[in-house]
């Protein structure tokens, strides 16, 4: 994939303007809900519309969807970067000892927002594979190769890239819907 951009030619504050531009435009189009970096909610995105999960609002504490019966899932994105190309931290987990979801839902993807591995796994495996963080009063939990393993995980990898490979049909903006 080419760079749509020449972003060396830009000076910095074009940049930031044109991020600033991008950042409204997904939020418009429904991938955003936050002024966060667009992993979670992109995560969110890719997940519920593979698996017809309901996004919970913003508010909701401990997941971010339910499906159809009442399951609650938690959603974890971590874009891997040539910088970061080995973190695979997820963000802070709250309140993992009261339950607060029943699956943890998490994505890799790439500089550029590709699939590269999708999972879900009961949330039994995310206590048995987290570490306390104190000072932040969470926990820490790593996406590594070898959950994908685990016969009590399940691999939605394909799921993920055949849903992000139709995200633009799928979140058409409503001016576009309406054109049609």
């Amino acid at each position: 994939m080419t760079d749509p951009f020449d972003v060396e030619r830009l000076a910095v504050r074009e940049l930031l303007r044109a991020y600033s531009g991008i950042m409204d435009e997904l939020r418009r189009r429904g991938v955003l809900r936050s002024s966060n970096t667009p992993v979670s909610d992109y995560a969110e995105v890719l997940f519920c519309e593979a698996f017809g999960w309901c996004r919970e609002k913003n508010s909701a504490s401990g997941h971010d969807a339910t499906d159809k019966e009442g399951r609650r899932y938690q959603i974890k994105g971590r874009r891997l970067t040539a910088h970061r190309r080995s973190s695979r931290q997820s963000s802070a987990i709250r309140n993992l000892d009261r339950d607060p979801f029943d699956f943890l839902a998490g994505v890799l993807v790439d500089d550029h927002f590709q699939v590269i591995r999708a999972a879900i796994m009961p949330i039994s495996v995310v206590r048995a594979r987290s570490r306390p963080v104190t000072h932040t009063n969470s926990h820490k939990f790593h996406l590594r190769d070898d959950i994908w393993t685990m016969p009590e995980v399940r691999d939605v990898t394909e799921e993920l890239r055949a849903v992000a490979s139709r995200i633009d049909e799928l979140l058409r903006p409503s001016k576009q819907k309406a054109e049609l």
